[in-house]
C-alpha cells in the first residue's frame, strides 16, 4: 500500500528499515541523562515500527542553557544512561541519531529563577524571549565547536548511529548564518562564507572525532520571519555545505519570532506536509538525502511526499506521539485503525512550553508509558453503563471494554462527541472532530454497545443490569446572575456555534476563560461580516492556549480587524449597551450600539445525574466536566484512568 514509505534507505552507510522518522523533540521527561521514562517513551515508538528515531536535543557545552530537563553530553558519566536508550531502540529494529545542540540566545525556561548569560554571535536581542545575548569571544566559539566533537564522541560510545547538528529555528548555528543576527567583523562574521565558518568548524570537529558515523544538518527551509533566514539564503548554505554532510533535515520557522514560531509545531488549520516543497528544492539542488517535517500526520501524506521526490524520509513527530503504533498499522493494511493526530498542540508542545512532560490529549499514555505499560485484565467481570458520549465517556467505555468488562454507553443527544462537536465548528479547528472519530472507533473495536437519543434517569435504570455507572454528562454554558443577560440580544457561544441564532452587525463577546471559544467565535463572526470586539477577562486573548498557536490566531484576528479589550469583566447589559469593568482599576467600560452580546464565560458542571441518584445503591463514578469543567485533555485522561482502574 505504501511502497515508498516502507522501503529501506541507506544514508552514510547506515541502513534505515523504512522512511518514517520520529524527529528530535523536547519531551521534558528527563534531566541531564535519559531516565526510564524517556527510554520507555522511545521504546514505544521503536516497537511501533518507526525506522529512525532522533533523540531530543543534547547540550554540547556548559553555556547551552536552554531550559530545565535538558539532556547533556559534556562528560562520559552519561554514557550508561544513553546506552540504555540506544539499546532499547536497536532491540526493536530502529536506528537512532542524536541531536547536537546549542541554543545561543534562545532561552525558554529558567530552572532556578536566575537568567543565565545567553551567548550569541552578536548582541542582537530576540523577540520572543526578550533575551539580550553577550557576544561570544573567539575563544568561547572554539570551545563550543570542540564541545560538538566531544559530545559526538561520548554519544557514539553510547551506541548512537548518527548525529544531527541543530541549525534550525534560529538556534546558535542559524544565528551565525544570519546576517541580521551575526554582526561580527572577524573570521566568523561578515560575508556569507565567513558566517558559514562556525557550521563548517562544527562539522570538522564532529568528523574528526566520529568519522564513521552519519552526520546531518537540521535547518529551517525558511525561518518565516523578516529577521530570519530566507529560502534563498538557506538554499545557498545547503549547497555550500552539501559535500560535508550525509543528509539535511528540513523544517520551517524560528523560535525567535512571535509569528514564525508556529511553524515549529504547525497546528490544525495548516495544510499537512506544507513544508515539503522547501525540502524538495534543497533535495534537487544539493543531491543530498532529505528528511522533511511539518504536519505529516498520516502515512498517506508521507507516501505522497516521497512519491513526488520532495524528500527521502518523513518526520512524523506528533503522529507518533498520538499513535506510536502508526507505522506497523500502516504496513499491515490497518491504516483505518490509526489514531490520527489532529494538530491541537495542547498536550504535546503545550505541556512542553510549561516545562511539563510531553503527552497527547487523544493518547494520554504517551509520556506515561511506564505507568500504563500493560493493560490490566479484569479481576471481576462487571456490567458497566457510561452516561455521556463526550471524550471522557467514550475513553472510559473503550478502555473498560478492552479490559474485558461489558460496557453500554448511553448518550442523550443524537450524536456522540459532546463539546468536541462544537469545537470543530470554530475556524481553523475543523480537524478537532477527529477526536470523536478516533474515540468512536476505539469503542467499536473494544465491543462497546452505544445507545443515543436516550437520557439516563433513576427510572430508566430500574431493572437494568448494572454494577457500575460512570457519569460523564459534561457541562453547560455558565450564565452568571447579572443584569440583562436574559434579554434577547444575549446569546451563548454554543448557540452561535450551532448556527441556531441570528447575530447582529455590531457584536461584543464577553470572554472569561480566554481560550479557543472566545477567539474562535470572534473569528467566525468577523468572517461573517460582523464588527467584533472581544472583551477578555485576562491579560491577553487566548491566554490559556499554547503560545505558538495563540500568536498565530491572534494574527488572524488582527487581519480581520477584530478589536480586543483586555482586563474586562462583564458587569451587565441593557440593550443596546453593554457594561464591563476594568479588572485592574474597577473603572467602568461602557459600550453602546451593540446588536449582540455573546457570552463565553466558561461552563457549569451538569450534576443532574449525581443528584438524582443520591441515596441509591448504584455505584457511581463521575469523570470529566460533570465533576469540574476543564478541557478535552483532562476529560480523556480521566476516562483512561477510570477505565483502567474500575
Amino acid at each position: 500500500v505504501f511502497p515508498h514509505l516502507f522501503s529501506e534507505i541507506t544514508i552514510g552507510g547506515c541502513t534505515i528499515p523504512n522512511r518514517i522518522v520520529s524527529p528530535g523533540h523536547h519531551t521534558y521527561l528527563s534531566d541531564r541523562e535519559p531516565n526510564e521514562e524517556l527510554v520507555a517513551y522511545h521504546r514505544a515508538r521503536a516497537t511501533g515500527g518507526t525506522g529512525l528515531i532522533i533523540s531530543e536535543v543534547v547540550a554540547v557545552h556548559a553555556t547551552a542553557t536552554f531550559s530545565h530537563n535538558l539532556l547533556v553530553a559534556t562528560d562520559r558519566s552519561v554514557i550508561p544512561a544513553f546506552s540504555r536508550l540506544t539499546k532499547a531502540c536497536h532491540d526493536q529494529g530502529s536506528r537512532i541519531f542524536a541531536q547536537l545542540f546549542h541554543p545561543g540566545r534562545e532561552i525558554v525556561h529558567v530552572p532556578d529563577g536566575l537568567l543565565p548569560i545567553a551567548w550569541a554571535p552578536s548582541a542582537v536581542p530576540n523577540e520572543r524571549f526578550h533575551i539580550m545575548p553577550k557576544p561570544m569571544p573567539v575563544s568561547l566559539i572554539k570551545d563550543v565547536v570542540s564541545g560538538y566533537g566531544n559530545a559526538a564522541s561520548i554519544l557514539a560510545e553510547a551506541g548512537f548511529d548518527g548525529f544531527e547538528i541543530v541549525a534550525s529555528h534560529g538556534y546558535l548555528p542559524a544565528q551565525f548564518l544570519n546576517s541580521r543576527v551575526n554582526q561580527r567583523d572577524d573570521q566568523y562574521g561578515g560575508d556569507a562564507d565567513r558566517r558559514l565558518k562556525f557550521v563548517r568548524d562544527v562539522v570538522t570537529a564532529i568528523r574528526g572525532r566520529v568519522p564513521d558515523h552519519v552526520l546531518g544538518l537540521r535547518i529551517s527551509g525558511t525561518e518565516m520571519d523578516t529577521q530570519g533566514l530566507t529560502e534563498e539564503e538557506v538554499g545557498q548554505v545547503c549547497q555550500a555545505i552539501s559535500q560535508d554532510i550525509d543528509y539535511f533535515s528540513v523544517t520551517a520557522g524560528s523560535s525567535s519570532g512571535l509569528g514564525s514560531a508556529v511553524h515549529i509545531a504547525p497546528p490544525m488549520g495548516m495544510a499537512p506536509g506544507y513544508t515539503a516543497p522547501l525540502a524538495g528544492t534543497i533535495r534537487r539542488t544539493t543531491g543530498v538525502p532529505v528528511i522533511v517535517t511539518g504536519r505529516i500526520n498520516q502515512p498517506q501524506v508521507a507516501e505522497q511526499i516521497l512519491a513526488r521526490g520532495e524528500a527521502d524520509l518523513c518526520g512524523m513527530n506528533r503522529a507518533l506521539i498520538c499513535d506510536p503504533g502508526m507505522p506497523g498499522k500502516a504496513k499491515t493494511g490497518q491504516s483505518n485503525h490509526i489514531r490520527a493526530c489532529i494538530g491541537c498542540n495542547q498536550a504535546c508542545i503545550g505541556r512542553a512550553q510549561k516545562g511539563l512532560g510531553i503527552s497527547c490529549i487523544q493518547n494520554p499514555t504517551s509520556g506515561r508509558e511506564l505507568e500504563y505499560a500493560k493493560l490490566p485484565p479484569v479481576t471481576k467481570h462487571k456490567q458497566i453503563i457510561v452516561a455521556g458520549g463526550g471524550p471522557a465517556g467514550m475513553k472510559a467505555a473503550a478502555v473498560a471494554a478492552k479490559r474485558g468488562h461489558e460496557v453500554l454507553l448511553v448518550e442523550r443527544d443524537q450524536w456522540l462527541g459532546g463539546q468536541a462537536r462544537l469545537a470543530q465548528r470554530l475556524p481553523g479547528r475543523e480537524e478537532f472532530g477527529g477526536i470523536i472519530d478516533n474515540l468512536e472507533r476505539e469503542m467499536i473495536e473494544a465491543g462497546v454497545t452505544v445507545v443515543t437519543n436516550t437520557s439516563i434517569t433513576a427510572e430508566w435504570l430500574q431493572g437494568k443490569p448494572v454494577d457500575v455507572l460512570i457519569g460523564a454528562t459534561g457541562a453547560a454554558p455558565y450564565k452568571p446572575d447579572l443584569e440583562g443577560l436574559c434579554q434577547p440580544h444575549v446569546l451563548t457561544a454554543w448557540e452561535v456555534l450551532e448556527d441556531e441564532v441570528n447575530v447582529g452587525t455590531s457584536v461584543a463577546i464577553a470572554d472569561w476563560r480566554s481560550d479557543w471559544i472566545g477567539i474562535g467565535v470572534a473569528e467566525k463572526l468577523a468572517r461573517a461580516g460582523s464588527s467584533v470586539t472581544l472583551f477578555v477577562n485576562a491579560a491577553m486573548a487566548g491566554e490559556t492556549i499554547e503560545n505558538y498557536t495563540r500568536n498565530h490566531y491572534l494574527g488572524r484576528l488582527h487581519n480581520l480587524n477584530v478589536k480586543i479589550h483586555t482586563h474586562a469583566r462583564l458587569f451587565g447589559t441593557d440593550y443596546p449597551t453593554v457594561y464591563f469593568q476594568d479588572t485592574l482599576t474597577d473603572e467602568p467600560i461602557v459600550i453602546d450600539e451593540i446588536d449582540t452580546l455573546v457570552l463565553s464565560l466558561g461552563h457549569s458542571a451538569d450534576q443532574t445525574l449525581e443528584r438524582e441518584l443520591a441515596g441509591s445503591n448504584i455505584e457511581l463514578h463521575s469523570i470529566g466536566d460533570c465533576v469540574a469543567p476543564r478541557t478535552a485533555e483532562e476529560a480523556v485522561y480521566e476516562g483512561l484512568q477510570k477505565g483502567w482502574s474500575i
